[in-house]
């Protein structure tokens, strides 16, 4: 029987697009808010006996994680044979240790939240800190896809002399990896963060590139401010507006319109997350560590075996 494919409102695109590729059915789900913020989510009875797989990028964390719960035991409850968990972006990784007294250290909290309900799970890139990998996490079979492939080939086919800038050190696993694939020069600038919106990076050396199109590379874009601020000191250079392509558009309140007005030639992104900015799919990744998965003996919810 071919596996069901269950996905929440804004990421039904791209779960259209995983089904094709796995030859997976859609299923209905349906989540409903109350005015006064509750939830009602119902799902396809007939998943008794089946494999079934989730699509929910986790965005909105705070918003989605009691609906997506309430989906994942409704599922347990109707007699779900599997359920595995694709959520392109996973949130809650950057707090894997106690920075101050008495804080929550999230990103083990939130692994086992989303473990309790389901199999196994398949996420893009990460923002992974001081944990390697996602083992260091989860219990569950887990599968990371790469989009450094991905973002190079577009890189490579819509921009002339690309010269690529990754704002932070913890952009460089991806610009180096991305630079490498298409033979193009990069640097890695210094950010010093103070607050949430207030960031500080450093002037880049553009000597050697001069003739070059900039394209700024990062993870995730969420307040915009990083970005922003290197944007900023491209344009003080006289260099040509940057392309800024993003794995994750998370972009927080106006973020993805204070980057356009920032001057910036182009914002294009992962559809990780569902925006108007997508233009490279990880559909195709994703499907095939799905396939990955099936070809594992999954570990059965409550099997601690």
């Amino acid at each position: 029987m071919k596996p069901l494919l269950l996905s929440f409102p804004d990421d039904r695109d791209l779960a259209r697009e995983i089904a094709n590729c796995i030859g997976a059915e859609t299923g209905r789900l349906v989540w409903h808010r109350f005015p006064d913020g509750e939830s009602l989510v119902s799902i396809d009875e007939a998943v008794k006996g089946r494999d079934v797989i989730l699509v929910a990028s986790l965005r909105h964390p705070d918003r989605i994680a009691l609906p997506l719960r309430f989906v994942v035991m409704t599922a347990r409850e109707f007699g779900v044979r599997s359920l595995g968990l694709v959520a392109p972006y996973l949130a809650y990784m950057r707090q894997d240790r106690r920075f101050h007294p008495g804080e929550a250290v999230s990103a083990p909290l939130f692994a086992r939240f989303l473990e309790e309900g389901v199999d196994w799970l398949v996420t893009a890139d990460p923002h992974l800190h001081r944990n390697p990998d996602l083992s260091r996490l989860f219990e569950i079979s887990t599968r990371t896809v790469a989009t450094a492939p991905l973002i190079a080939d577009w890189i490579k086919q819509n921009v002339t002399r690309p010269v690529l800038i990754g704002p932070d050190s913890e952009s460089k696993q991806w610009v180096a990896s991305i630079a490498a694939r298409i033979d193009a020069p990069y640097q890695i600038l210094e950010k010093t963060r103070r607050g949430d919106r207030d960031v500080s990076i450093s002037i880049p050396d553009f000597s050697q590139a001069e003739k070059g199109t900039p394209v700024i590379v990062d993870d995730i874009v969420s307040s915009g401010r990083t970005m922003i601020e290197t944007a900023g000191h491209l344009r003080e250079l006289g260099l040509p507006p940057a392309i800024c392509v993003i794995i994750h558009p998370v972009f927080a309140g106006n973020a993805y319109e204070e980057l356009l007005d920032a001057g910036v030639a182009s914002l294009v992104s992962t559809n990780s997350i569902a925006h108007r900015s997508n233009a490279i799919s990880i559909a195709g990744p994703l499907a095939s560590a799905i396939g990955e998965l099936s070809n594992f003996q999954i570990r059965k919810h409550g099997d601690k075996n």
